[in-house]
């Protein structure tokens, strides 16, 4: 297999360099620099820009107003986005909901959420996490029962990342009994500002604002807000996953982290010299490194199978697994650098600051705090692992 770029490929890089140099504002370009949670309006605006160039569905086909962007050519989009400072792309309507759509939803349903989507009129959240059914979504509680051309909606959904900026909510709910807990589960669209609903903040550790708990109190949803067929929920759970875990690698993240890592490494100095210089500091770089080149080279086998069958295998857990390790380990070994300047806290004026400049300062204690959540969301690497062994060994 060549995993090299084809020349149309290479033509491609060049054109969204070219964008991303001419329309990614100074601005935007700083406040993901600085680190932090950005601002809705950051993300509202970056949405709009990639809006008028016909950008922002990465992974939808043209006929549902995407670019129609090979798999390849998403991953180049990635890497050359992470490459300047530019923001993600928030993923839970175009990247997960959008394809959920597409796939098994109605003509209706397709023809006012999807373009709802593109133009950002619709901010989605994710609801699948319960107190109780993390790792293992098929726990889930939270009940929606049939009355006459409704459901009524009960229970709690936790870790909603962002959804204080949501408008609307895509959610696991049980609508059966019996058999395997699997087999119960519907999907289900739910506006937020319907009565009932309530979402409240959880403070992470050093004081931010990125999830929050979304409550549902006798919530009455339009049948017609069902996604597929009732009972058949997991089906679909498992098809938004697949996508999910193929962006949780963050490739193009990590490649960008390492290089950070890097310069960071050549300005501190320990001993006299440049920690970049130091036997053992210099070996845990040079593994990463290793890692990281192994992951983008299995990201590259995935995506051109990918291209042959349509979407994503099961084959992503790996990506998953080794992704998230690789990002845990280079925020860890950059809060090793620093040592004691590593600040706690957003926004903190520290020496570090002064020192390295912002781009080192006061969110590198909070990222790497952050990013140890990696190796649980979108299902936990021991799911992951046992995901693999079942679908792809057969054991």
């Amino acid at each position: 297999m060549d995993l090299s770029f084809t020349e149309e490929e290479l033509a491609f890089r060049s054109e969204v360099r070219d964008f991303l140099e001419t329309q990614l504002p100074a601005h935007i370009r700083a406040a993901v620099r600085a680190g932090g949670e950005l601002p809705r309006a950051i993300h509202q605006e970056w949405h709009e820009i990639l809006g008028r160039k016909g950008w922002h569905g990465t992974t939808w086909p043209k006929e549902y107003g995407g670019p129609g962007w090979t798999p390849v050519q998403r991953y180049i989009f990635d890497v050359e986005c992470n490459r300047v400072h530019a923001p993600r792309i928030v993923p839970f309507g175009p990247n997960m909901l959008g394809p959920v759509i597409q796939k098994f939803g109605t003509e209706r349903q397709k023809a006012e959420i999807l373009p709802r989507i593109l133009s950002g009129e619709d901010w989605w959240a994710q609801g699948y996490s319960e107190p109780g059914a993390g790792s293992d979504l098929a726990s889930l509680t939270t009940r929606a029962e049939r009355d006459g051309d409704h459901y009524v909606v009960n229970g709690q959904k936790t870790w909603t990342t962002l959804g204080q900026h949501a408008n609307r909510i895509f959610c696991l709910v049980r609508t059966g009994q019996g058999g395997k807990p699997q087999e119960g589960i519907s999907f289900l669209l739910i506006d937020i500002a319907a009565p009932g609903v309530e979402v409240r903040p959880i403070r992470l550790i050093e004081g931010g604002h990125e999830v929050n708990e979304v409550f549902f109190d006798n919530v009455r949803v339009p049948v017609e807000n069902l996604v597929g067929e009732e009972n058949n929920g997991w089906t679909i759970a498992k098809f938004l996953l697949t996508h999910e875990r193929t962006g949780i690698a963050g490739v193009g993240a990590s490649m960008q982290a390492l290089e950070e890592l890097k310069a960071l490494a050549r300005r501190v100095r320990r001993r006299g010299r440049p920690l970049i210089e130091d036997p053992l500091f210099a070996a845990r770089i040079a593994r990463v490194e290793i890692d990281l080149e192994a992951l983008k080279i299995t990201n590259l086998r995935m995506l051109f199978q990918a291209r042959k069958q349509g979407q994503p295998g099961p084959e992503t857990s790996l990506l998953k697994i080794k992704g998230s390790q690789i990002g845990q380990e280079l925020r860890d070994l950059a809060r090793r650098a620093l040592g004691p300047l590593a600040a706690p806290f957003p926004g903190q004026v520290t020496e570090t600051n002064l020192v390295f400049g912002p781009a080192d300062s006061g969110n590198n204690a909070a990222t790497y705090f952050n990013y140890r959540k990696a190796s649980i969301y979108g299902g936990s690497n021991e799911i992951q692992r046992n995901i693999l062994t079942k679908t792809m060994l057969g054991l």
